[in-house]
């Protein structure tokens, strides 16, 4: 699932949520970004708004879904580097590389998307693996919520969770640095291309 406005970067949805604590680091510690579930590239193209100078790396399981991407969704124009693979196998490549690490690896379609066989561990415990000291880890979640919720709270000292009118998706972040849910709502009232957006996301300290 994606959805591309040619000249918009906000998607007033889920991947909003998915990509905004990256505004928790600083613009210097947004070096390097890894999207685990790229699909059509609605999440990475926030992440190049924010970080216009990262590095990003994407990782899709189904080509196909990056070829429609490229022809339709102007892919290309976000200079990331694409990887082909199943994203639970990929992410084990990565040892303390990324400043962030946005998870939104679903299987199925619509209402009846849910996580494949993996999560909550040992899927999350190699995403943190993947990201650097300070770095911060964001998981979508839909029926699998409650169990995410509680490994983050075990996997970080501090978390946070993102939900969005009139969907079901919950968003946690954590990291290891104390993360303020009314801080980050500030950022997002105050960025320029996030804060259309403000309306739609609620934010909740949750450990």
């Amino acid at each position: 699932a994606s959805t591309y406005e040619p000249g918009q970067v906000a998607t007033g949805s889920v991947w909003d949520a998915i990509a905004c604590g990256l505004l928790l680091l600083a613009p210097a510690r947004r070096r390097d970004i890894l999207l685990l579930g790229l699909g059509g590239g609605s999440a990475a193209r926030i992440a190049r708004a924010l970080a216009p100078e990262a590095r990003i790396v994407g990782v899709e399981l189904r080509a196909d879904v990056v070829d429609a991407a490229r022809a339709h969704l102007d892919l290309d124009e976000l200079g990331l580097e694409v990887r082909i693979g199943d994203a639970r196998e990929v992410v084990r490549e990565f040892q303390g590389e990324f400043d962030a690490v946005l998870e939104d690896v679903f299987v199925g379609r619509g209402r009846a998307a849910y996580k494949p066989e993996g999560y909550p561990f040992p899927a999350l415990a190699d995403a943190k693996r993947a990201l650097r000291s300070g770095g911060l880890l964001a998981t979508n979640t839909l029926d699998e919520a409650a169990a995410i919720k509680t490994a983050m709270k075990g996997l970080f000292p501090s978390t946070l969770e993102i939900s969005l009118a009139d969907f079901d998706n919950r968003i946690y972040g954590g990291r290891r640095a104390p993360i303020d849910a009314r801080a980050l709502r500030q950022r997002v009232a105050a960025d320029p291309f996030l804060q259309a957006s403000l309306d739609q996301l609620r934010f909740r300290s949750v450990g």
